[in-house]
């Protein structure tokens, strides 16, 4: 192994069958750079926490192979779990412990010696901004705090590759941007790698280098958000007639128009130049006597990618029965 490969993760057909019958993850290939942020992007139920579990070694997967800084995660999982650190969608601190005994219990479990776990404990306190409450026990954080006190946990042990799994689910606005910083921190200043899950799209555009896109446990398209968005070709026109008719064809025949979907009577149209194409659409439909009732125009976002390649848009309300009671815990144990 050595610590200077550029792919820092590397998945091979990575696959994981539950009973026999439920596939959770379909056979996903992909790498992680040396220091990059990379996410991966679904609905919940999509397999993002059963990839990161195989990843972390909680999992062992049914077909396919996977490495971490060069360790093989089933042949070689003690090495991979010396080298991660794991930022999990629940809770895990202790609320009857505080802040600072949270950390020293996580850093006994990997056999720091007690004189060096108290140091950075510390230095990890101050990185979090929890110096001043490092002795408040954790029942009285705010969802905000219990977050940090997490992130701190998960880097304990210095690790080479961190896993965030829904790193900002049940936090506010306010609370999730602050955890954003935190988390360019760990890359800008220590050069840290991070594979993280999302299904919040502002999150994944805002923090990942590069985004994979999963759906149903298969990575449909990979890619930097600008790259994703580039893929589409041009500006997203949604339009909608008075008329009960199919006007497909006739948009479709407006000069630079790339591709038209009628979508319950609601026309999405690909377009180069839309500001120039969107007036040319609105008279030919004229000249046909249609009414358009309504038109926007907007530029290509993660939601139009996730569409253009799932064929549904992303919400944040699509989530499994197991997942949606995972969420209701987090955001139970976030209130202030």
């Amino acid at each position: 192994m050595s610590e200077s490969v550029e792919n820092v993760i590397e998945t091979e057909e990575l696959t994981k069958v539950f009973n026999k019958n439920l596939t959770a993850v379909d056979h996903v290939s992909f790498s992680v750079k040396q220091g990059e942020i990379f996410g991966f992007l679904g609905p919940n139920g999509a397999g993002k926490t059963t990839t990161i579990n195989m990843l972390i070694t909680i999992l062992k997967p049914t077909e396919g192979r996977a490495s971490v800084l060069g360790f093989d995660i089933v042949k070689q999982n003690n090495e991979v779990r010396n080298v991660i650190g794991v930022v999990p969608q629940e809770y895990t601190a202790d609320e009857d412990l505080t802040g600072l005994e949270n950390i020293l219990l996580c850093a006994y479990l990997y056999g720091i010696p007690r004189d060096v776990a108290k140091e950075r404990a510390m230095e990890l306190l101050k990185l979090v901004e929890l110096t001043d409450f490092k002795d408040k026990k954790v029942q009285t954080y705010s969802g905000g705090m219990r977050r940090r006190l997490e992130l701190a946990c998960g880097l304990i042990n210095r690790p080479k590759v961190l896993f965030l799994d829904e790193p900002t689910l049940g936090l506010d606005v306010q609370t999730r941007t602050a955890t954003w910083n935190y988390i360019r921190k760990l890359k800008k200043e220590f050069g840290m790698t991070l594979f993280m899950t999302t299904h919040y799209l502002e999150e994944a555009d805002a923090l990942c280098d590069r985004i994979a896109i999963i759906d149903h446990g298969k990575i449909v398209v990979i890619g930097t958000p600008e790259e994703l968005k580039h893929s589409l070709g041009g500006d997203i026109i949604t339009l909608n007639i008075k008329e009960n008719a199919d006007v497909s064809g006739l948009i479709s025949s407006v000069e630079h128009v790339k591709e038209v979907k009628n979508e319950d009577g609601s026309y999405r149209i690909k377009a180069e130049y839309g500001e120039i194409t969107a007036p040319f659409i609105i008279e030919a439909l004229r000249k046909k006597g249609y009414t358009v009732t309504k038109l926007s125009m907007t530029e290509p976002t993660l939601n139009e990618v996730y569409l253009e390649y799932t064929g549904k848009s992303m919400r944040d309300t699509e989530e499994s029965r197991e997942a949606f009671r995972a969420h209701r815990m987090t955001m139970r144990r976030a209130r202030a």
